[in-house]
């Protein structure tokens, strides 16, 4: 009964031109700078399918452009990667958390700690 855990990183924010701070500076256009994410979990338990999902937004940083790569040419992966490194460059156990958030909330959904029930 092991979680499945899938990125959603595909809705960026870019900066039409931008210039990093470099020298000389690098100039590039559309650059992305911040990522609209979501982090889903799936698991079958007895026949069901549980999931739960938690959403952010994630800064990545523009100060080097030199290994930029063209918007046409980026890979879904590519941001995922961007997105959970700068995660975890801000702290080291972030993408855990989230992943414990998500787990947590299907564990509730097999084995509540409460049960709203409603008398006839």
């Amino acid at each position: 009964m092991a979680i499945t855990y899938t990125w959603n990183c595909h809705t960026v924010d870019t900066y039409p031109t931008h210039s990093d701070s470099q020298d000389p500076e690098n100039t590039q256009n559309d650059v992305v700078y911040n990522v609209h994410w979501s982090l889903s979990g799936q698991m079958i338990h007895n026949d069901v399918t549980q999931s739960s999902s938690v959403i952010g937004t994630q800064t990545i940083s523009t100060d080097n452009l030199s290994s930029f790569v063209s918007f046409d040419d980026l890979t879904h992966d590519e941001v995922v990667a961007w997105t959970t490194g700068s995660m975890l460059s801000q702290n080291t156990s972030s993408v855990d958390n989230l992943k414990a958030s998500v787990s947590s909330s299907i564990n509730q959904k097999i084995y509540p700690v409460s049960v709203t029930k409603y008398i006839q």
